[in-house]
């Protein structure tokens, strides 16, 4: 982990996560549960704009698709779209930006319940004024170990992933294109959105039932930011009409 990311996000949220687990009724799945909620609230502003912006281009995707058929230049086309999306006020770009803002948060996150060490608590990284608890239950609610395999914890994860990324993709609609190009880019959308939920289901089932945890509320989370955001969208346009 390169030190600047592990100074500014890694080391804080590490101590957040102890801080949480001070409280003597809190487990460390519940104490999981709350840090990845917190840190999904404060990144919703930024995912936000990423959402309006899928959202907006899913509404404009048959008027984009008669721009690249009308435009085969590939230069203007390109002038075309840029146009069509400062028009529209669309920031095609975004989305990645909000990737590339919440990587190193998100994964701070994950290497947290990856390497925890839980229930062990490595006090070289914790502030002068945070306290290192007597002892930490890994019994999330007193029915799961979290330090163990869950495979119905895996499951969630992966249901949730297939959920989110379904919400993301684009709706199914016969544009008339034909470019291989495009046709490309939806069979490998579509494939993501299969085989990503698998991935996850193994990985966080083969590690542990904490890094499960973790995935199936993230997601569960960013499930319900999308669609609040959605719908104050669909009341925006409903009171401007």
């Amino acid at each position: 982990m390169i030190a600047f990311f592990k100074t500014i996000i890694y080391i804080p949220l590490y101590n957040v996560l102890i801080l949480i687990l001070n409280v003597s009724w809190i487990d460390a799945g519940i104490a999981t549960v709350i840090l990845t909620v917190l840190v999904k609230l404060i990144l919703y502003p930024i995912s936000k704009k990423s959402t309006i912006t899928q959202a907006r281009m899913k509404e404009k995707e048959g008027e984009l698709a008669l721009i690249k058929e009308k435009y085969k230049d590939k230069q203007e086309q390109a002038v075309k779209t840029m146009e069509f999306y400062k028009v529209n006020n669309i920031n095609p770009f975004s989305s990645i930006l909000t990737v590339l803002i919440q990587i190193p948060i998100i994964f701070s996150l994950y290497y947290i319940f990856f390497r925890s060490g839980l229930p062990s608590i490595d006090t070289t990284l914790l502030y002068s004024f945070i306290k290192a608890p007597a002892s930490v239950s890994m019994n999330f609610l007193g029915l799961i170990d979290v330090s163990q395999k869950s495979i119905i914890l895996a499951l969630l994860a992966a249901v949730t992933s297939f959920w989110q990324m379904h919400l993301a993709s684009p709706t199914e609609k016969n544009t008339g294109q034909t470019g291989g190009k495009e046709d490309f880019s939806k069979i490998m959308a579509k494939q993501m959105k299969y085989t990503m939920p698998i991935i996850v289901f193994f990985i966080s089932w083969k590690i542990s039932a904490i890094v499960a945890l973790y995935w199936f509320v993230s997601n569960l989370v960013g499930i319900a930011q999308d669609v609040y955001t959605r719908k104050q969208m669909a009341k925006t346009s409903l009171a401007t009409k």
